[in-house]
């Protein structure tokens, strides 16, 4: 176990790249999908399931948390490790893109974001420094500056606007975050979908420095293909080497074009929140099983998984529960998907270190082409 947090580069293939984040809780192999444990529970399963799917490290949300049940709470009974049973390295966000996409009445100023929250009305304000404070008093291992992230499209001055403010808030992050070895503070690079801005965002967090970087304001609405624009340039203005994480992306097909470009963190909730809604992630694309298609078949979700809802249950029983609104559904088809997403990163780790990624890249699509499987 190191007592430092730090970065290893271990092989590329063109521009994607595998490695190992090295953390006092544990290491992080990359490409990483992180799964995310919005109030402190990825939903439907157990933390020991979670890390059953191959899960290195979980994403936590310093707005849910600050509002329910509180930092302050958390701290006090051992810290976010601890309360969720989860020892393994956590990264919480900022808090910022929840209080401008959630939040009640908020107004935006050059200190911070007072706000109402969503759940009780109650007023607050969110500051990079108290971002730091709350990620500090949650204990997590990556702690993200506090930025602020317009939706996409908008327009060139608002976007600029909005960068140069997150940089001001970036340094005020940096400041406030400290000396603390084993724990990480990640810069956001802000620019929306213009170069120029992304470059210049770049340089201001290159000149105050950071552990890692994060390419933030994309899968804000822009469209895949304007985000795979912005990713031919945007990850290549960051450090080689440090970790680069591109924030809430996303579907499969979005991660292996990421990881292409360079990528080497993402996190989604796509995986947990499409299983609870009956939606199934296999390597030959999206099964719905509310279908009624799937009411009288015997056979897996898919044969090639070894996850408990493919080795143990047939899609008849995992559209009858889901359809009977069974708690089993949203447990076994999340666990499927968060399977599924983990044997995607380790199937690319895999070929990116043995130099065949294009080969990979090209059998991924073929499969999903074929589609599901035909019904009986």
């Amino acid at each position: 176990m190191t007592e430092r947090f730090s970065f290893s580069l271990h092989a590329t293939d063109g521009r994607a790249r595998t490695g190992t984040i090295s953390t006092p809780r544990g290491e992080i192999r990359t490409p990483a999908f992180m799964p995310v444990g919005t109030a402190a529970t990825v939903k439907a399963m157990l933390p020991e399931s979670v890390r059953a799917t191959g899960a290195d490290v979980l994403l936590g949300n310093t707005y849910h948390l600050m509002l329910r049940p509180t930092a302050e709470r958390i701290a006090r009974l051992g810290g976010l490790h601890a309360f969720m049973n989860w020892e393994r390295p956590i990264l919480t966000d900022s808090g910022g893109f929840q209080v401008m996409s959630l939040a009640e009445l908020r107004k935006l100023t050059e200190e911070g974001v007072t706000f109402r929250s969503h759940i009780d009305g109650s007023r607050h304000m969110l500051t990079p420094e108290r971002s730091m404070e709350i990620q500090r008093l949650l204990g997590s291992d990556i702690v993200m500056c506090f930025d602020e992230c317009p939706a996409l499209p908008a327009d060139r001055d608002r976007i600029a606007e909005s960068m140069r403010l997150s940089m001001r808030w970036a340094q005020r992050s940096r400041d406030a975050f400290g000396d603390r070895p084993g724990y990480a503070l990640f810069g956001i690079q802000q620019g929306g979908d213009k170069e120029d801005l992304r470059g210049e965002s770049a340089e201001a967090l290159r000149a105050i420095g950071f552990d890692g970087y994060a390419v933030g304001g994309l899968a804000v609405g822009e469209g895949q293909e304007v985000m795979f624009r912005v990713l031919e340039y945007a990850p290549e203005m960051l450090p080689e080497d440090k970790p680069r994480y591109l924030m809430g992306v996303g579907k499969p097909d979005d991660i292996v074009g990421a990881v292409k470009r360079g990528i080497d963190m993402m996190d989604c909730v796509l995986p947990s929140r499409s299983g609870r809604t009956g939606q199934a992630f296999t390597r030959r694309g999206v099964v719905n099983i509310k279908n009624a298609r799937h009411q009288e078949d015997p056979r897996p979700l898919d044969e090639r998984c070894s996850c408990p809802a493919c080795r143990s249950y047939s899609r008849a029983y995992l559209h009858h529960v889901f359809r009977s609104q069974e708690i089993i559904s949203s447990m076994l088809l999340t666990w499927h998907n968060l399977h599924y997403f983990q044997e995607l990163m380790q199937g690319m780790r895999n070929a990116i270190a043995a130099g065949r990624f294009a080969e990979w890249e090209t059998d991924f699509h073929a499969q999903r082409a074929e589609g599901d499987i035909e019904p009986l």
